[in-house]
């Protein structure tokens, strides 16, 4: 739904080709294992089989003794000392003296040929003492439950908690007592969600080379290469400036590729291996076993409800592990619980608890799936328990500009109010339910990022423009920068080259995360090609012999900003350009900065399913995703994060979840097992763009990339009771656990 201010652009908002997409289509386009070197050779890493278990001893040398092989490393290899952030991320990455989850890396080599190298690993012995193990967060959590690693927790972790527990987190406002009294309706339930895979397509891979004179360079598929080049210099001991990273084409992230997992082994070896390179490919096993996904979580929810559908009170307490490290996203996940709502008293308490599983990564939006999942689904037991229409109920308590959120601050203008008419207006509301179906509605919400940003803007000799970016294309950025700026200048989209740098052609840059990409580098480019514009400007004026003050930019050329500056014909960009070598030199532009002004993103999901009442299957008819992009820089890449995010929420509701055997073993590690939605498990996915502009961003920008993925989870469970009638707390809702389900209720 277009703003009729927005008509002004000439390029945004238009859905020009991906400029990518031929050295894609044509196999051009180089992913992380699709790069090599002279003298390259191949690592393989060796992992443990136990959940939990202490490293007794290690004997390499038969693998050394083979022909072929050049390097084994163990954590001997790697430096001692190391505290806090640095330490984990070591000793995830390389078994120190346990081996803390099954994967767990003990040991790596590399050799001429990938097959000697997988050869060598198997002959490399590991004698382990096998130790107790707890996988399950309600377990992991109990006083005396098996300790995952001693004096593990941070300083925010209250004396007497359980040993598990390494944060806590409590917050809220009002008076909740009253607040509860004031409710018609109490009403609180636990939920409980299992750790789901990000699942892209590309596996992790890398090509490290490292001298003796400690100075490195690396090829990786990653979401942000300036973390992975302060993560692998902290855990090798390196200096950063010496550790250039060049980040390659990437097959998807989703959170999970900004982080380091085998990324410092690959360096380790090749400085094993006299400054040889080494390339490492995960297997498909390996990446689910040993890289993150996210957190798996116990949750109780109590919400109070007048009887006309007013929220009087709401309390959380949320149980996450994250692995055998801190890191679930439980202080998030709070945050996002009633972000969608004037709630006039909130407490939130959460629990980060260690397990024998692999350090979780982020997941898009990371804890704000498994919020809403509680959350809105006890909302929803709540309306049909009071006879209320679910949207009007959320249109009734939904947040606008200047409410006060349940996280603290007060909202800037935001759009979930046109989100949620934009839902209750659209057509897929009023489509007839048949037998076994039912239909779910749900809300969802993310905070969006800006963060650490340099962009810089180059005029070539022939007026076309080159921006220097240092954020991974993972979803459309390269083609939303590239409008951007070619708006702002006044050219062709054509006429814009977005290259992705490595890491020393700029200043620091975080990673694409947090839907910061387009918001967060297109602010930046923006910026840079006004401070292109304004040299052009100048060096114009000089050449006009009047003062700068007095042209203007418009269409892409320097103009007289009125008749009394003189009457000089316009000179475009293709002109100034051609002659810079004779008026100064290069023109470019540069910006960097620790970009704020990102604007909050809600969204709103309808979704249609049937449940065969013989298998427990559940069919998705139909889906609708409403939410507001601020402004469609792209709307047929918004449409497609859209559409990616409502995918993986459905795969997360419906089937997906980590599967552990009672040895604490990852038991479905292959996609084979790990089931990830396909085309004929879907719908045709309806998207609805609102466009409430962020005013934050020069052209309105939200993020995007992961409001998508919370809705799904509680919308889909929401449509499930619609249709059967009975109610699914756990997931994944399985045809099983759907089967069960509806088996108990029929008997009572």
């Amino acid at each position: 739904m277009a703003k009729d201010e927005f008509n002004q652009y000439r390029l945004v908002g238009t859905r020009p080709d991906r400029p990518d997409g031929l050295d894609k289509v044509t196999g051009r386009a180089r992913y992380g294992a699709d790069i090599s070197a002279p003298g390259m050779l191949w690592g393989a890493v060796v992992r443990s089989p136990h959940a939990h278990a202490r490293i007794v001893k290690i004997d390499t040398s038969k693998a050394e003794a083979l022909t072929g092989v050049k390097a084994v490393v163990t954590r001997a290899d790697f430096p001692t000392g190391l505290t806090g952030d640095e330490w984990d991320l070591q000793e995830n990455t390389m078994a120190g003296e346990k081996a803390l989850y099954d994967g767990h890396a003990v040991a790596a080599v590399a050799a001429t040929s990938k097959l000697r190298a997988e050869e060598a690993a198997r002959l490399i012995e590991v004698e382990y003492e096998v130790l107790p193990h707890v996988v399950h967060v309600d377990e992991a959590i109990k006083p005396d439950a098996v300790v995952i690693r001693e004096g593990a927790a941070l300083p925010s972790v209250p004396e007497g908690m359980p040993p598990n527990v390494v944060r806590y987190f409590e917050n809220g406002r009002g008076d909740l007592e009253a607040g509860f009294a004031a409710a018609d309706l109490v009403m609180e339930k636990t939920y409980k969600t299992e750790a789901t895979h990000q699942g892209y397509i590309e596996p992790h891979a890398c090509l490290g080379q490292l001298g003796a004179d400690g100075k490195g360079e690396m090829w990786v598929c990653t979401q942000g290469h300036w973390y992975i080049r302060k993560m692998c210099a902290d855990v090798l001991g390196l200096e950063k400036s010496q550790l250039r990273v060049t980040p390659s084409e990437i097959g998807g992230g989703f959170g999970g590729k900004t982080t380091i997992f085998m990324e410092p082994l690959s360096l380790a070896l090749s400085r094993k291996a006299g400054g040889r390179p080494v390339k490492i490919v995960m297997s498909r096993s390996e990446v689910l076993r040993a890289t993150g996904p996210t957190a798996s979580a116990s949750m109780d929810v109590k919400i109070g409800m007048t009887k006309d559908g007013m929220l009087t009170a709401g309390h959380v307490e949320f149980r996450m592990q994250g692995g055998a490290f801190w890191g679930a996203p439980v202080d998030m996940a709070l945050d996002c619980a009633f972000a969608p709502y004037k709630m006039p008293a909130v407490m939130h308490i959460g629990y980060d608890v260690l397990a024998n599983r692999p350090k979780a990564a982020a997941y898009r939006a990371p804890g704000s799936p498994m919020a809403a999942f509680a959350v809105e689904s006890l909302i929803d037991e709540m309306c049909r328990e009071l006879g209320l229409d679910p949207l009007e109920m959320r249109l009734k308590n939904a947040v606008r500009e200047g409410d006060k959120s349940s996280y603290g601050p007060k909202f800037k203008k935001i759009g979930l109010v046109e989100t949620l008419e934009a839902a209750k207006a659209h057509p897929n509301l009023s489509a007839p339910l048949g037998p076994k179906q039912g239909r779910g509605v749900a809300a969802g919400f993310w905070f969006n990022h800006g963060g650490e940003t340099s962009v810089t803007v180059a005029l070539s000799e022939d007026g076309t423009v080159t921006v220097s970016a240092g954020t991974p294309d993972i979803g459309g950025s390269r083609a939303s920068i590239a409008l951007m700026t070619a708006e702002t200048f006044g050219i062709p989209y054509e006429n814009v080259r977005v290259n992705i740098v490595e890491t020393g052609a700029l200043g620091v840059n975080e990673p694409t995360h947090g839907s910061r990409a387009t918001f967060a580098t297109g602010k930046a480019a923006v910026e840079a090609s006004n401070a292109a514009i304004k040299e052009m400007c100048r060096r114009a004026a000089v050449e006009w012999g009047i003062d700068p003050e007095a042209v203007e930019w418009v269409d892409g050329a320097v103009r007289p900003a009125g008749p009394n500056a003189g009457k000089f014909p316009p000179m475009s960009i293709a002109e100034i350009a051609g002659n810079m070598g004779d008026t100064g030199g290069p023109i470019s532009g540069h910006h960097e900065g620790n970009l704020s002004g990102y604007g909050a993103s809600f969204g709103c999901h309808v979704v249609d399913v049937e449940v065969d009442p013989e298998t427990g299957r559940t069919t998705v008819l139909r889906y609708l995703v409403v939410q507001d992009a601020g402004r469609a820089i792209h709307p047929a890449y918004v449409e497609g994060q859209y559409q990616g995010g409502a995918a993986q929420g459905i795969g997360w509701a419906l089937n997906e979840g980590y599967v552990y055997g009672d040895d604490g073993r990852l038991q479905n590690s292959v996609f084979l097992d790990y089931r990830v939605p396909v085309a004929s498990d879907l719908p045709m996915i309806d998207t609805v763009i609102v466009e409430v502009p962020n005013p934050g961003h020069p052209f309105g920008v939200r993020g995007v990339g992961e409001t998508g993925i919370a809705p799904p989870l509680p919308a889909i469970a929401n449509a499930i009771h619609s249709a059967t009638g009975t109610r699914l707390r756990d997931l994944p809702m399985n045809p099983p656990s759907v089967l069960a389900a509806m088996k108990a209720q029929r008997n009572g």
